[in-house]
């Protein structure tokens, strides 16, 4: 004679299999909450050596990561997390495709950071042109499926190419449906691939059907060097900046302080707007730093300093937030403010 199960214990099994799921399986949102707060004193070089200054700059991150319905509930409760659409974080992007985007963001980063640097600090250098960064990639393209957002186009029917202008002329000479020979890096490796070129709808002209961008590297006698695995994204760019010229200048602008800090950089040294930049407050406050830099506010409504302030007062921080324009007026304050 079979035993039954009682349902009462069925009904406590259902619920810990629930349970079990909410807090181990993922769902289609992500959890933005405060992420690290990163010391680059030993995480960039120039020419070889080390920060040797006390004190230390330090790049913000907002951290990211995929929720369940547990944290996903949790993180409606706090503050400084958000909950947002996979659609709201990576657009259209598949997940590799978004991590190349960042991984792109974070080279032009790097390279702005190393030219606004040497403006500052009045070194010579020039711009190596590399060949064509691929942003993005029509699925009507002949490419769709081999170039990959991330590769860089180097070549077309064997032919280098000084500029983007000129890469898109080539291009242009040629009629729809004529086929191509596209030679481009993946990965680290050159590769090839051939197809019939499409009708561009923004002008019914010929193209490959790539968003574009030029791909270029400082030529410089003062090397920099980057070890900034596992970070994406263009945000670290102002405090990049201060790390290179403080070292490329030989000069302490931190005289023992803490200072981080978030902001884009061009390279021409101006700072710019970034998202997340209460998150970013709340983890600089937390790791101890003193002050912290953050992109003016813009005529056209950006409010990231605002916003850093209204952040920093409701957590009641010591921290100073200070608004800056470009690099040069936060090298300026520090001089005024932070060096002896």
């Amino acid at each position: 004679m079979k035993r039954k199960v009682p349902i009462k214990r069925l009904l406590l099994l259902l619920l810990a299999l629930v349970l079990m799921a909410c807090v181990a399986l993922p769902i289609p949102y992500y959890i933005e909450a405060p992420g690290s707060t990163i010391k680059l004193d030993t995480l960039v070089k120039v020419n070889g050596q080390k920060d040797k200054f006390s004190g230390s700059f330090s790049l913000t991150s907002v951290g990211i990561r995929q929720a369940t319905v547990a944290t996903a509930l949790f993180a409606k409760t706090q503050t400084f997390s958000d909950l947002v659409t996979k659609e709201e974080l990576m657009g259209t992007a598949s997940d590799d495709d978004y991590n190349r985007i960042q991984n792109f963001y974070m080279e032009s980063s790097q390279n702005n950071a190393i030219t606004a640097a040497l403006h500052l600090a009045k070194k010579p250098f020039k711009m190596d042109y590399l060949g064509v960064y691929v942003l993005g990639i029509e699925e009507s393209s002949a490419f769709y499926g081999k170039i990959k957002i991330g590769d860089t186009v180097v070549k077309v029917d064997s032919k280098p190419f000084k500029s983007s202008d000129d890469f898109m002329k080539y291009v242009q000479s040629k009629k729809v449906g004529d086929q191509v020979t596209i030679t481009y890096l993946q990965d680290g490796k050159e590769k090839t691939a051939q197809g019939a070129l499409i009708k561009l709808p923004s002008n019914n002209k010929a193209g490959i059907g790539i968003t574009l961008t030029d791909h270029t590297q400082v030529n410089s006698q003062e090397k920099v060097q980057f070890d900034v695995d596992n970070i994406g994204g263009p945000s670290a760019g102002l405090m990049f900046t201060l790390e290179i010229y403080q070292q490329l200048m030989n000069q302490d602008l931190r005289n023992g302080h803490e200072i981080a800090g978030t902001g884009t950089i061009d390279s021409q040294g101006n700072v710019g707007q970034i998202g997340g930049i209460d998150k970013k407050v709340v983890s600089a406050s937390e790791s101890g730093a003193e002050i912290f830099f953050a992109p003016a506010d813009l005529e056209k409504g950006d409010t990231n300093y605002q916003e850093a302030k209204k952040a920093a007062a409701k957590i009641k921080t010591k921290m100073k937030v200070v608004s800056v324009k470009t690099a040069q007026e936060a090298v300026d304050y520090l001089k005024k403010h932070v060096t002896k």
